[in-house]
């Protein structure tokens, strides 16, 4: 057995224990790594710096890699919430008596041991950790090499807490973030119940690809906002500058500007400004890019920039005749994440919420929103993009499959 073997089978065998664990612990243990993790600021960020000074200091991906104290009690603050949330499992779904007299109960219970494989941002691996513990799953997670130092960190103080509770730690386990630990863990179909990636398109293409263990998707996010020609254009430019400058470095940022062709001008003129600012580069199609001007950060664009998930001060802008056009645009270069539409329109935002296929959609609303804290469900392992088991942000809720439970005394079919 390698060594990233023996922690999958270690977290195996300990994923039996923690469905013995009662409520209250799980529950008092979780407040106690919030107290710890506040503790433990000082050396969360000194790891972290280490991170950072690997880094190319101008790749906009550092956001996402960066910790710092208001960051971190922000973690603290969010599981102190999941600590609060009551438990998935163990929740009777159905139950009926039939005919013979057998007693039967649908239940809620955990998927098990869930795998997580993840790029950078390190409060990821708080926030899985945690919604994992609260819903009794064991989980494995995979960082990034980016993130070596600060997952290492965080994750000996969600140890230190377990042990102090007398919990097995190794329900909670961290793999060497080396990528030939990847392999293993796609393989363990026999100790892992489920794989979730969260990162690029490409790491979860990979994913997919090779893993004998289920795989639930947590897409990239190629997410339009839609200004319809009615719109309320001071609301419209306050949406769209917050959905591509609060934190560009997000799945649920702004990556494509659809604009109505006759609210093109008056809006754009009273955008860039606030684009300007903020020194956004603007890839415009042939229509926008006229009405662009003296703006000093543009380019024309190609095709794939209409497809592009950005995740930086970036961003496509196209003009379009009309809400039908704007769908149809949206159909071929959604990822289904997340879709807006700003309109005084009633009839059509209804229509947009009921028309466009995406896990979120928005109706004078920033995308920004897509967020399993802002929704209340205390964090999320990710934004989920596909339709089966669990759509939009995969939190607390689904971390749960069901068992039938029967109850006899004696019965026999016939």
């Amino acid at each position: 057995m390698t060594v990233t073997e023996k922690l999958i089978y270690k977290t195996y065998e300990a994923s039996f224990k923690l469905q013995r664990v009662p409520d209250t612990v799980i529950k008092k243990t979780l407040v106690q790594l919030a107290g710890e993790i506040e503790k433990s600021i000082p050396q969360l960020i000194k790891a972290n710096k280490k991170d950072l000074l690997q880094q190319d200091k101008d790749n906009p991906k550092n956001d996402r890699l960066m910790l710092n104290e208001e960051r971190i009690r922000s973690i603290a603050k969010s599981i102190i919430q999941i600590s609060k949330l009551p438990n998935p499992a163990g929740k009777i779904i159905e139950k009926r008596i039939l005919y013979n007299g057998l007693q039967l109960q649908k239940m809620s219970v955990p998927l098990g041991v869930v795998g997580a494989i993840y790029e950078s941002r390190p409060n990821v691996t708080f926030d899985i950790a945690a919604l994992c513990f609260r819903s009794m799953n064991a989980c494995i997670l995979k960082g990034s090499r980016d993130a070596e130092n600060s997952n290492k960190a965080a994750i000996a103080v969600i140890k230190k807490v377990l042990k102090k509770n007398h919990i097995d730690p190794d329900c909670i386990t961290l793999l060497p973030a080396e990528r030939d630990a990847v392999p293993y863990l796609l393989r363990a179909e026999k100790y892992v119940d489920v794989i979730i990636p969260r990162g690029s398109n490409e790491l979860i293409q990979y994913t997919r690809k090779n893993s004998l263990v289920p795989v639930i998707e947590t897409g990239a996010g190629v997410c339009h906002v839609y200004v319809e020609q009615d719109a309320d254009i001071r609301k419209a430019i306050a949406i769209v500058v917050n959905a591509k400058v609060s934190r560009p470095s997000v799945c649920n940022s702004l990556d494509s500007l659809l604009i109505d062709e006759p609210a093109a001008e008056k809006f754009l003129h009273q955008l860039l400004p606030e684009f300007e600012k903020y020194k956004v580069e603007i890839f415009a199609d042939a229509k926008a890019y006229k009405l662009l001007k003296n703006y000093p950060y543009k380019q024309k664009a190609k095709p794939a920039d209409f497809g592009r998930e950005f995740l930086s001060l970036k961003c496509a802008v196209k003009i379009v005749k009309n809400y039908n056009e704007a769908i149809e645009h949206i159909r071929q270069y959604s990822t289904r994440h997340s879709e807006a539409i700003v309109s005084k329109n009633k009839t059509l935002c209804e229509r947009f919420l009921k028309e466009v296929d995406a896990a979120t959609v928005y109706s004078n609303a920033s995308t920004r929103f897509t967020d399993g804290a802002e929704f209340g469900l205390g964090a999320e392992i990710g934004i989920s993009t596909q339709k089966l088991h669990a759509r939009g942000p995969f939190a607390l809720e689904k971390l749960i499959t069901e068992k039938w439970v029967i109850r006899g005394h004696g019965q026999i079919r016939d």
